[in-house]
């Protein structure tokens, strides 16, 4: 029977840890430039793996994690042993990332993927004012908070859970909108939105409250609107060990 992937490839971060386990794994299998792998094998955080999404987030080529950072939510443990039978019987997950649009003070168009989460902060002493659209309809004519945060299922467990936002289960068809230390309306926890939906952000008086949008690891300061949608094109696939895919680490994570 033929391997399910016979052309692996190994990335790390820079970190000592992660370097000595993709040293000791390369030493161990066979292994080919990440451009031409079938899997390709990270080594560190959820940090990296994002970067790792990120770079191949044309080709849908399979990602197989394993921890050699924090946290490691996205990530399989590590071990040397085992790694080809691993990757055999390895579960998918399928992913898709946000697209962000911004429009500058300058009137200048920037465009930005996200995997986590796409949200904009004040860049300065003073609340933002935002206005929220979906699909066309207002339906927020003033936020006044430290900013607002759209995430996927896959990023609900990230930023948006630490600022009060609802944990989303991978297959659940939605997108939360959460606010960031909302001070009007003061009683505006959010929203669940379905995953078709187009959400435009306006940035009232921006001026004299400058604020910045975020797509993952990714900037533009200054702007005046930021427009988000899913996806749905574009396919991201994570392989996870038996028992421990991302649909199971999300349900785990609900309950502490």
């Amino acid at each position: 029977m033929a391997a399910r992937f016979p052309r692996i490839a190994f990335v790390a971060s820079p970190t000592p840890d992660a370097r000595e386990a993709a040293e000791a794994l390369m030493r161990r299998y066979d292994h080919v430039a990440p451009e031409e792998a079938d899997v390709v094998v990270a080594l560190g955080g959820d940090g990296l793996m994002l970067q790792v999404l990120h770079r191949f987030m044309d080709g849908s080529k399979p990602i197989y994690g394993m921890n050699r950072g924090t946290v490691g939510f996205l990530m399989n443990e590590f071990r040397e042993d085992g790694l080809i039978e691993r990757l055999e019987t390895a579960q998918r997950s399928v992913i898709h990332p946000l697209a962000m649009v911004v429009t500058d003070t300058e009137g200048r168009t920037h465009e930005a993927p996200a995997i986590n989460e796409v949200y904009m902060l004040r860049q300065m002493h003073q609340t933002a004012k935002l206005r929220i659209s979906i699909d066309g309809q207002v339906r927020l004519p003033e936020l006044i908070a430290d900013g607002v945060l759209v995430a996927t299922p896959a990023g609900s467990t990230a930023y948006n859970f630490s600022v009060g936002g609802p944990i989303l289960p991978l297959n659940a068809q939605l997108l939360a909108l959460t606010p960031i230390s909302s001070f009007r309306p003061r009683r505006w926890n959010g929203a669940l939105l379905p995953n078709f939906a187009r959400i435009h952000i306006e940035v009232l008086d921006a001026a004299h409250r400058p604020v910045a949008a975020v797509a993952d690891h990714t900037e533009f300061r200054r702007v005046r609107t930021v427009e988000t949608w899913l996806d749905h094109a574009t396919d991201l696939v994570l392989l996870h060990d038996p028992g421990h895919s991302l649909d199971e680490r999300i349900l785990r994570e609900q309950f502490g």
